[in-house]
């Protein structure tokens, strides 16, 4: 037998590898299918069996439409334009999901995170984060929580006493700007 050259050896493995992976592959997508796969329909039979759920074991809890967070978004950010102010707004649900984020023209790009975190923050403990950087005196490790921002510039919005979202706004010169308008954004609500 001839001895192949480097790249001739080169090639015959590339190829090899490839042969392998395309039937390794094919294993995997055959299995797929195989018998003894779970079928579609039985994933519906599944949730059936969840209507069977004692009402006392759940919860229902009341969330923005993502037209009312655009609303109080658009809001805010109408505020700090008259005022030529250069801001990005962030609504995020009860859970501290962004919905919606509007950044607006020149914001610097910080103030698409800290708008986020903001909102999160305000939702999260339910109060204005003005009055909450006021508690990292009293308690300093509230800052080392994760994805929070004791910064003024976010607000709650609530339903029956209840948190169901955050409006946050970064990017004017002073927090108390900031939450100026992120309350411009809430009042749209009926807030």
């Amino acid at each position: 037998m001839k001895n192949l050259s480097r790249r001739a050896r080169i090639t015959t493995g590339a190829v090899a590898l490839a042969v392998v992976g395309a039937a390794a592959f094919g294993t995997v997508s055959a299995n797929a299918s195989a018998p003894g796969a779970v079928p579609a329909d039985s994933v519906a039979a599944d949730s059936v069996a969840a209507d069977s759920v004692d009402s006392g074991a759940t919860t229902t809890s009341t969330h923005l439409t993502i037209d009312a967070a655009t609303r109080a978004a658009r809001a805010a950010l109408d505020a700090a334009e008259a005022e030529r102010q250069r801001v990005t707004v962030a609504v995020v649900d009860r859970n501290g999901n962004t919905v919606v984020t509007l950044r607006g023209d020149g914001a610097g790009p910080q103030s698409y995170e800290s708008a986020e975190r903001k909102a999160f923050t305000a939702v999260s403990w339910n109060a204005p984060t003005s009055e909450l950087s006021g508690r990292l005196q009293q308690t300093p490790n509230l800052k080392d929580i994760p994805g929070t921002l004791f910064l003024g510039g976010g607000v709650p919005v609530s339903a029956r006493s209840a948190p169901i979202a955050g409006i946050g706004v970064a990017g004017a010169p002073s927090g108390t700007l900031d939450e100026k308008y992120a309350r411009a954004g809430a009042a749209v609500l009926g807030r």
